[in-house]
């Protein structure tokens, strides 16, 4: 028998997903794999003084709490985590990570943590999905997902449960064009190639949909006959944008962009509230679960109509055009310049005219005049999975704002920036968990501070 091989008794789940085991002598091992209750069979695969890692080669005992995932692609891709365990549960073990972090990483007590939010739709939520295109050594390719914990390795998708079928139906169609035409894919470790992303955006509202190619430098081979039958197969596609990235950072944003037909987005509606999305702006990517999010976030909010808003990392300024009608003025910052636009554009679509926009680094624009010569009671912040920038955080609390609403879609920099603003004079009475993303480990975090 191998000797990394150990039988375990998975005892709970890890913030980053992992189930939690120990073993005979005390000592945690975390694993891929495996549900709180079951006895397992795994295989030491790291050890390490405090801990060590594992992955479940047999389950001996299942738990109450397991189901059958319904994706075929579920044992290789590194998406949906959770997608074996029903969605209760889930809810559970989301709600109990905010806790974890909350005392543990921020230090803080008698914070009233609400029971997570459920998501109105467990598949097909999602209105944004990247797909990868990857060249094989045999001269072959794939376009999907990559493979569970390998940036190296992409497997090609057939059908992803998080999406409409109507985007399964593009990425197939996309793939077999791209191979018939015998187009060149993108290496990775070579930075040869040409095809690097597909990604697709749909308005949920009114079924628009977006196509964004992203490759290396120069135009699409046979890009005529690529819009023409793009449109003869797909006409829901209301516009399709081509973005060019020569650089060896593998992230589907291009420095050029050129829309090959139609208007370079789509336009989605939240709680009556006109949004253009273009290809590289920031929107929440569960459009139904969104208005959870934004409702929860104004009812802890409470604004008023003598408030003064700055809408730290704003994206397309959603948040900020839609509580623009219940307060005084408003001024978004966003840091990309495909944002700014679009919010700008959101603004006039609206016809909402108490919001400017400022495009530039958050930390760069909380030292300006436009900051600091007027005073802005509300801070609202959205901050990337990073959290804030301790000096962004710094300069944020000198402006000495009487609430600021965090809205995080991470739990843990979340906890660690609440420490510092309460310690700065402010208490945070309650936090409401709101899952954006059933059947992942991902959960949005929304909390108000109140100055003391």
């Amino acid at each position: 028998m191998n000797d990394k091989l150990i039988e375990l008794e998975i005892k709970d789940l890890a913030f980053n997903g992992k189930a939690v085991a120990s073993n005979e002598e005390g000592k945690v091992v975390f694993l891929n794999g495996g549900l709180p209750g079951e006895k397992v069979l795994a295989e030491i695969i790291n050890s390490k003084p405090r801990y060590d890692e594992a992955v479940v080669k047999n389950i001996l005992t299942k738990s109450n709490l397991r189901v059958d995932p319904p994706c075929p692609h579920y044992d290789i891709c590194g998406g949906c985590t959770w997608q074996d365990m029903i969605y209760s549960a889930q809810l559970d073990y989301k709600q109990k990570q905010v806790n974890d972090c909350i005392e543990r990483i921020g230090g803080l007590e008698n914070v009233k943590i609400f029971p997570a939010v459920g998501s109105a739709e467990l598949f097909k939520y999602r209105n944004k999905m990247e797909f990868s295109f990857n060249a094989n050594e045999d001269k072959s390719f794939n376009l999907g997902l990559h493979v569970k914990g390998r940036f190296d390795l992409v497997f090609d998708i057939e059908k992803c449960f998080l999406q409409s079928d109507l985007a399964n139906e593009i990425v197939i169609w996309l793939r077999e064009f791209v191979r018939e035409n015998d187009i060149s894919v993108y290496d990775i470790k070579n930075n040869t190639g040409y095809m690097r992303f597909l990604v697709i955006r749909e308005a949920r509202s009114s079924g628009d949909i977006m196509v964004n190619i992203v490759t290396n430098y120069g135009d699409i081979p046979y890009r005529n006959v690529l819009i023409r039958k793009m449109k003869e197969f797909f006409p829901e596609i209301k516009t399709l944008v081509h973005n060019q990235n020569g650089q060896k950072s593998n992230i589907a944003v291009g420095e050029i962009e050129k829309i090959l037909f139609g208007l370079g987005y789509i336009e989605e509606q939240i709680l009556g509230c006109h949004l253009r999305i273009r290809s590289n702006t920031f929107f929440q990517t569960n459009s139904v679960q969104t208005e959870t999010l934004y409702r929860a976030a104004f009812d802890m909010l409470f604004p008023e109509k003598a408030d003064r808003v700055m809408d730290l990392y704003c994206g397309t300024g959603s948040i900020g055009l839609l509580i623009s009608k219940y307060v005084q003025q408003v001024v978004g910052v966003e840091v990309v310049e495909d944002g700014v636009i679009a919010a700008r554009e959101n603004a006039q679509v609206n016809n909402i005219k108490n919001i400017d926009f400022y495009h530039g680094d958050v930390k760069d624009f909380l030292r300006s005049e436009y900051a600091t010569e007027k005073p802005y009671n509300i801070i609202i912040i959205d901050p990337p999975r990073a959290g804030m920038n301790p000096k962004a955080l710094r300069r944020m609390l000198r402006l000495n704002p009487e609430k600021i609403l965090y809205i995080s879609c991470n739990p843990s920099t979340f906890a660690r920036d609440a420490s510092g603003i309460i310690k700065a004079g402010y208490t945070l009475p309650e936090v409401k968990p709101i899952d954006m993303f059933p059947h992942t480990m991902h959960i949005e975090v929304v909390g108000v501070f109140y100055r003391v």
